[in-house]
């Protein structure tokens, strides 16, 4: 493995801080009052050498009853956990309630570390080992090493070191492809610096001069620089202990528990589908809508638990349920989670993410409910996309499915391109991507579109289309503009829709002026040829033949967009072919005479002065002429022709 993280777990006094001094040579306890208290308050990191040349970061925990929220916070990282247990008093609470985290956020890798062996003898410590191996039946480390260490007289150390190399070779890697996923357990502010974040990197890589977001906040940040282990580096890689410069972040913006990721990579929940499990050793049942502390990664939050198929959790039992949480969290499926009770605080039991951002509060007693959430939990990757898409009603990038699902872009794509062969998803090409789409979803889409553009072709025939932008509004918010277009044009590239800059027909649909507004349309074709340059208005028009004013509106823009009329200035209009004739008349004088007056154009064309000027400005508008004093000269679409 290139990259892990070792770290301690165990009851307080048990010499954890101690024994991390011992192996590394620094003392994690940085805090006045730790110093003072001769105990860890805070999370302490530090970094181990390993044989081979590898190095490991190292994560000590408060063992304090007072302070587990802070071992929560680190623990959630942990590759491989040093289980410390002092010789010399053995399983105490905190060890018990240490190793329930342990068990529950499922940390399979560990040494059992027995401490302060100097101060026992031989008999006192068989004692002390036989009773560590009952305790620990059953659990994630019940085939684990055991050590026996003296951090005072540094006998055993030696041996611990070897163990620790032998085990980080079986400790599974955590994911480096993907978007980079940074629980922040730590925020401060150095001078001429600004903002820096340390935790521990889950999955992907940080890079120099990237942009992040920080969530639940939902901010954006650049990535000024990255260190490991208090070196500068160009990136940090999954498994690593980092600490992140964000420009443009004040440190008051950020909290323990904020999560630096990839841009959209995550998103905020306040609600989580789960699989739960009560601690045997939970002192009563939990009931439906209990109160709890919630823990995920270093966030910490109070919600509500929902059970979904019973009244109340036995001790020892296994439930999906769903968590409805006071407070945003940004989880991933798959990540794993502890929960504690309100009053007194004491873990009771945890679990794992099946759906990090459920799109409906659950009916609870329903079946159809239950078997979803076990294909979301245990079904193959084709079975888990299909339902994320089904559900979310969205063109998605792999990178959010991922996400959503547990599972990496790449087993994404290939259960996306099977899905695709047997038409249950389409892949929505664009921009050099594919964006994955459940095929119920989108032919409910497009029926959806076809049913608006049918309706509005029937109130507007004299439209072109719907609008875009406005379908989108209106029925697709969840779809940016450029993600709606490419849908769009999909649907086009199958023949169902026909897609104009701006608007949306369906393909086929007779569109455009009916029989009746033929004959009105030739009827205004007349009047204006025949009034040549002094062209009534508008409104004019629509008395003499008895238009609404709605449909006069519809009709005076559909003959400005076909070009059979040309807007000359506000209410002046001219049919085109009398505009036609001007510009040649116009064009004519000019060859001939170089210039033109207002008065000149209204003799030449013989009308008055209220249509010469602004059919001058007009002109000067298209280039036709160009105005020098009280002169048009031509302009330059005349001199180009």
């Amino acid at each position: 493995m290139k990259h892990l993280i070792i770290g301690t777990a165990g009851h307080v006094d048990h010499g954890k801080t101690a024994l991390v001094k011992v192996m590394t040579g620094v003392d994690t306890d940085r805090l006045k009052e730790e110093k003072e208290r001769g105990i860890s308050i805070e999370l302490g990191f530090t970094c181990l050498n390993l044989p081979g040349g590898r190095r490991a970061g190292i994560v000590d925990v408060p063992g304090h009853e007072r302070f587990i929220k802070n071992m929560l916070a680190g623990a959630g990282g942990f590759d491989l956990v040093l289980l410390v247990i002092a010789a010399d008093e053995g399983v105490m609470p905190q060890t018990r309630e240490h190793m329930d985290i342990i068990q529950l956020l499922q940390v399979k890798k560990g040494i059992v570390v027995l401490t302060k062996c100097d101060l026992v003898d031989d008999e006192w410590l068989d004692l002390v080992k036989e009773d560590v191996k009952d305790f620990l039946q059953g659990t994630v480390l019940e085939d684990a090493p055991v050590a026996l260490v003296s951090a005072v007289t540094k006998k055993g150390i030696p041996e611990l070191l070897k163990l620790i190399g032998q085990a980080v070779e079986k400790v599974v890697p955590k994911a480096g492809q993907g978007q980079p996923r940074l629980p922040v357990d730590r925020v401060f502010t150095i001078t001429g610096f600004g903002t820096v974040v340390t935790g521990t990197l889950l999955s992907g890589v940080i890079k120099v001069g990237e942009m992040v977001e920080v969530q639940p906040e939902g901010l954006s940040a650049r990535v000024r620089t990255v260190q490991v282990h208090g070196e500068r580096v160009e990136a940090a890689e999954a498994g690593q202990r980092v600490a992140v410069n964000l420009a443009g972040l004040e440190a008051e913006q950020i909290d323990r528990g904020s999560i630096v990721a990839g841009p959209g990579m995550i998103k905020p929940s306040h609600r989580l589908d789960v699989r739960l499990q009560l601690l045997k050793s939970a002192v009563r049942p939990l009931k439906n809508r209990t109160r709890v502390r919630f823990y995920l990664g270093t966030r910490e939050t109070l919600g509500r638990v929902i059970l979904l198929d019973r009244e109340e959790l036995a001790p020892g039992s296994v439930v999906y349920a769903q968590v409805v949480l006071e407070d945003r969290t940004v989880p991933v499926k798959g990540d794993r989670f502890v929960i504690r009770s309100y009053s007194p605080m004491r873990t009771i039991g945890g679990g794992v993410v099946i759906d990090p951002a459920p799109k409906r509060k659950h009916k609870r007693f329903r079946e159809e409910v239950l078997e979803a959430l076990s294909t979301r939990e245990k079904g193959n990757p084709e079975e888990i996309v299909k339902l994320y898409l089904d559900a979310n009603s969205n063109v998605h990038l792999p990178a959010e499915v991922a996400a959503g699902t547990g599972l990496q872009e790449k087993e994404v794509m290939e259960a996306a391109a099977a899905l695709a062969e047997k038409k249950e998803v389409k892949l929505i090409s664009g921009d050099g991507k594919q964006y994955p789409v459940s095929t119920a979803v989108y032919t409910r889409w497009l029926e959806d579109i076809k049913t608006l553009a049918i309706s509005y072709h029937r109130e507007f025939p004299l439209r072109d289309g719907y609008p875009k932008e406005e379908i989108r509004s209106r029925k697709f918010p969840q779809l940016s503009a450029k993600v709606f277009q490419l849908v769009l044009l999909e649907m086009e590239k199958e023949g169902a829709l026909e897609v104009l800059p701006k608007v949306v027909a369906v393909k086929g649909f007779a569109t455009g002026p009916d029989q009746r507004l033929k004959e009105q349309i030739q009827q205004i074709s007349r009047i204006m040829g025949e009034s040549a340059f002094l062209p009534p208005s508008w409104a004019e028009i629509s008395n003499t033949i008895g238009f609404s004013e709605t449909m006069g509106t519809e009709l005076l823009q559909y003959l400005l967009r076909t070009g059979e009329m040309v807007k000359v200035a506000e209410d002046l209009y001219f049919q085109r072919d009398v505009m036609r004739e001007a510009i040649s008349k116009v064009t004519s004088y000019l060859s001939k005479h170089g210039e033109i007056t207002v008065g000149e154009l209204r003799d030449l064309l013989k009308t008055s002065r209220k249509y010469a000027l602004p059919l001058l400005e007009y002109f000067d508008r298209e280039k036709l002429t160009r105005r020098i004093g009280d002169k048009r000269l031509p302009g330059k679409a005349l001199n180009n022709q």
